[in-house]
């Protein structure tokens, strides 16, 4: 694995700013994560700025997305010319349970089975919606709506129960 250069102008779809990665580079890319297919997860900088990232193929083409975390304002340098670096990142990134939310699942079967069943995706959603509040009452309040959620009482994360 090796870390790739290139320059590219910022451009946009929809409200998302984007660079093309260059055909040579997404092959190396390939290579090293070894599948051409999904998410491939990606670091490197941005205008020096460091970034984890994930790159996506959308409507038949593969796009670095540029957050403003990546390069501030980005949606409003749509033509302008940016360094980026680029290399496949082969770490681990599942996110792991919160330990309440664990043990409040184990305490209800049911609800764990639902959760379970659920795509990857949403399951990561309501991990990452547990583990990114401060306090102990809001996450203890926020398992409880997960848990109602998953047993088909009530919306959570701006989902209605199925």
């Amino acid at each position: 694995m090796s870390e790739h250069q290139f320059k590219a102008t910022l451009n946009i779809i929809g409200i998302n700013p984007f660079v093309f990665v260059p055909e040579t580079i997404l092959m190396k890319l390939f290579k090293d994560a070894g599948k051409d297919k999904g998410f491939i997860p990606i670091r490197g900088t941005v205008n020096g700025v460091p970034y984890e990232q994930t790159l996506v193929r959308y409507s038949g083409e593969w796009r670095l997305y540029v957050n403003t975390t990546m390069l501030p304002d980005s949606p409003k340098r749509i033509g302008e010319s940016i360094d980026v670096t680029i290399e496949f990142d082969p770490r681990d990134r599942t996110l792991q349970p919160h330990s309440e939310l664990i043990a409040a699942l184990t305490q209800n079967k049911q609800a764990e089975d639902r959760f379970q069943q659920l795509s990857p995706s949403h399951r990561k959603e309501i991990i990452r919606y547990i583990s990114a509040v401060k306090t102990d009452e809001t996450r203890q309040k926020n398992i409880e709506k997960a848990i109602g959620f998953l047993l088909g009482k009530n919306p959570f994360v701006g989902r209605n129960p199925d």
